[in-house]
């Protein structure tokens, strides 16, 4: 009689398990620090915009959102790492136009970027702007235009690296306009305006969130936004597109993390970004670096990146470059 009382308990203990509220392990998610991988230097526009998001989801989540700066190779390093991390929700990517651009411009990575992530979140949409030193004589699109043609070859543009939408924005416009510049890479654009104050390099055609900065700091002047309009929180500056019709070069921020990542865990990241972007003192500091919150769920975010692979795959062959 004991025994089968004993065994009664212990099946109504496994019943009790299979069938109680308690939610799955990632439901609990997160419970010790996330790493969110960015593949550009401190103080640049990916930088600022991931510490803005990372407080935010640090404070609503309970747990520290650590934003490591892994630069080189055009993002692609941060990339690696977070592919080849754990698929548990610990490590996430910051998402940008490089990661798109890269499918194509590099012809040997050792990763399918749509492949081996799993979409999570967008964050927003932004646009870049062309910005040149201060000594540099030209005052306007088509001054400019008119001095690089006059002076083939020896007008010299920064990049936040080889891939990113700051070197893909100079070579679109170098194929829209015959402009003859040479390129100049750096590990991230914070890196590169020094050099472009000192008009060692001319300009740089830069995410707006640091070229804002760089441009009311009066480091540098602001010549045209790559949007196809102008953009709303710069109204004064024009569109390049307004003197080289059709140009336009309009930028991404999401996350991502490695692909077999928890769909629990890609829910709860999602509604926490979504929640974000709901926040009046979020959209303000996000409105503070140019940005306009884009909320999207995982699939949608999915296909804007494989949309935004396949149009700069396009660009890339039109420009005749590559990486390698």
């Amino acid at each position: 009689m004991l025994r089968i009382l004993r065994n009664s308990v212990f099946g109504l203990a496994v019943l009790s398990g299979l069938f109680s509220a308690t939610p799955p392990a990632a439901a609990a998610y997160p419970d010790r620090p996330v790493h969110w991988l960015i593949g550009f230097s401190p103080g640049g526009p990916v930088d600022i915009v991931a510490r803005i998001m990372a407080q935010w989801l640090s404070e609503r989540l309970g747990q520290q959102f650590i934003v490591e700066n892994r630069t080189g190779s055009g993002g692609n390093i941060a990339a690696a790492a977070a592919i080849n991390a754990p698929p548990d929700g610990y490590t996430l990517l910051f998402v940008a136009p490089n990661n798109a651009i890269s499918t194509s411009l590099y012809k040997k990575l050792p990763f399918d970027f749509l492949r081996d992530t799993t979409p999570v979140a967008s964050i927003m949409q932004l646009t870049n702007m062309l910005v040149v030193s201060n000594a540099f004589p030209p005052k306007s699109v088509q001054e400019f235009i008119d001095y690089c043609k006059a002076n083939p070859g020896k007008i010299s543009y920064a990049s936040s690296g080889n891939g990113t939408s700051v070197h893909m924005s100079a070579e679109l416009f170098k194929v829209m306009t015959k402009c003859d510049m040479v390129h100049v890479p750096y590990r991230g654009s914070a890196i590169a305006f020094p050099d472009i104050i000192s008009n060692k390099v001319q300009l740089i055609f830069d995410n707006l969130p640091s070229a804002m900065e760089q441009v009311k700091g009066g480091n540098v002047r602001a010549l045209g936004v790559t949007s196809p309009q102008r953009w709303p929180s710069v109204p004064d500056v024009p569109a390049i597109a307004e003197t080289v019709p059709g140009f336009e070069s309009v930028g991404f921020y999401g996350i991502s993390a490695p692909k077999g990542t928890p769909p629990e865990v890609i829910e709860i990241l999602n509604k926490a970004v979504g929640e974000a972007l709901k926040d009046p003192k979020l959209v303000a500091k996000l409105a503070e670096t140019g940005g306009i919150p884009k909320p999207m769920t995982p699939a949608e975010f999915g296909k804007l990146v494989a949309d935004e692979t396949a149009k700069w795959r396009k660009v890339v062959e039109f420009a005749g470059v590559s990486v390698d």
